[in-house]
């Protein structure tokens, strides 16, 4: 009897631990049902799959939104992108004096939002033994690089091993720009200054700056091969490169403005302190006739669509107002729920308030103004006075770029992607 007890006991006990075991099973699946991350399959295919690593370097001299849309289609073909930043020496001795220095493009590049790393010095061409570190070192999966040819000096491909290995990807070529180009329309404005030619002082600029050129090339005299900005906005590149997220109803909206010509590292780090006096930094970019009326006829140098995409491809913006006016008004601070308007030491309107119309007149008086002490001492003028002072070397580096820009434009087929 005492046996059959025990057994009886004993199938409890077991029907009980199935029973419990069942619910507990049945509770770990309508867990995972509701929560697929908690799944221990889940799990243990995470600490299995690494992120993707991908490559891009470049010299970044004169960054532009070309560059800046690169990087954004290299990002999209990993997890995280790595950008290697080509040294002073590299530049000098492949393509010329770079008119950016290295602490300048770091500067530029680490600012971009789609840029997770960056390495400095990297070498112009990848070596074997640096493509040996990308792979063990950064754990990179792939080199990214667009569908223009980089060709050494030497006439060999510079991204040969990356290829041979079985680790390289193309990106497409953003069309409209490139520093060649931009450094041209500089050139370009420093040949009308000097030729005295007064019927075409104003309008060949005019042409430069707003993109309404009819000839690919200049016939300045130069055989320089400056191209015509025909850079084409579409809404779609606008969305591309837009946070598409607005600001919270509480949240301290921080405003500044300018045209941000030839945007460079003075404008990333004013940008990096409005930004950091706020939840959300909203930038002001002027128009082009703004810009021109209060800069000099060979102003802007970027017209607003190619200025508004630079500057929205800086991590600490989030939102641009495209062709915003000079005043900031009382309608405009309380259609865009402003709670402060700043502006920097170090800018092309540092006189302002010496104008009879100053600007900021309505933010002042309702005491939500605010001077920032800009870190670099570098304007739009500083850029292009490097270009004044070294233009015979820029001149010679964009006769032999400019050379290799018209051979890609005569064989360029259609090629797709962003």
């Amino acid at each position: 009897m005492g046996s059959d007890t025990g057994l009886e006991n004993s199938k409890r006990f077991l029907a009980t631990w199935l029973i419990g075991g069942l619910v507990a099973g049945l509770s770990v699946m309508g867990l995972c049902a509701a929560w697929p991350e908690l799944s221990p399959l889940s799990i243990v295919g995470r600490k299995k799959k690494r992120p993707i690593r991908v490559y891009m370097d470049g010299c970044f001299d004169m960054m532009h939104y070309g560059h800046c849309n690169a990087l954004r289609q290299a990002r999209a073909l990993g997890d995280q992108l790595i950008v290697g930043v080509v040294s002073d020496a590299e530049i000098i001795a492949n393509k010329g004096p770079p008119v950016t220095p290295l602490h300048e493009r770091m500067i530029m590049v680490s600012a971009v939002k789609w840029v997770d790393e960056v390495i400095p010095d990297a070498p112009y061409a990848i070596t074997e033994e640096f493509m040996r570190k990308l792979f063990d070192e950064y754990n990179i999966d792939y080199i990214i690089h667009g569908d223009d040819p980089c060709i050494l000096p030497d006439g060999t491909d510079a991204y040969a091993l990356a290829k041979k290995a079985g680790r390289y990807k193309q990106i497409k070529r953003t069309e409209g720009v490139s520093s060649t180009d931009i450094v041209g329309r500089m050139l370009l404005c420093v040949r009308e200054r000097t030729s005295g030619d007064s019927p075409s002082h104003a309008s060949l600029q005019r042409q430069f700056s707003h993109g309404h050129g009819q000839k690919k090339f200049d016939d300045a005299g130069s055989g320089s091969g400056t191209r015509v900005s025909h850079f084409l906005p579409t809404s779609r590149r606008i969305v591309q490169f837009s946070n598409e997220k607005a600001a919270g109803p509480d949240a301290r909206i921080v405003y500044i403005d300018g045209a941000f010509d030839l945007f460079h590292a003075g404008h990333v780090e004013i940008l990096r302190l409005a930004r950091g006096l706020g939840d959300f930094l909203l930038v002001g970019i002027h128009t082009d006739q703004t810009v021109s009326v209060n800069r000099g006829a060979h102003r802007p140098i970027m017209n607003l669509h190619e200025r508004s995409l630079s500057v929205l491809a800086c991590r600490y913006v989030d939102e641009v107002i495209i062709g915003a006016p000079w005043e900031v008004s009382k309608d405009m601070i309380t259609t865009f729920n402003i709670s402060l308007v700043v502006h920097g030491t170090v800018a092309e309107d540092d006189d302002f308030e010496k104008d009879n119309r100053n600007p900021y007149d309505v933010p002042k008086s309702m005491d939500i103004f605010k001077v920032l002490e800009s870190p670099l001492d570098i304007t739009t003028s500083t850029i292009i006075k490097r270009i004044v002072s070294n233009h015979e070397a820029y001149q010679k580096r964009n006769d032999r770029k400019g050379e290799s820009e018209r051979r890609y434009y005569e064989s360029k087929g259609y090629v797709s992607g962003d």
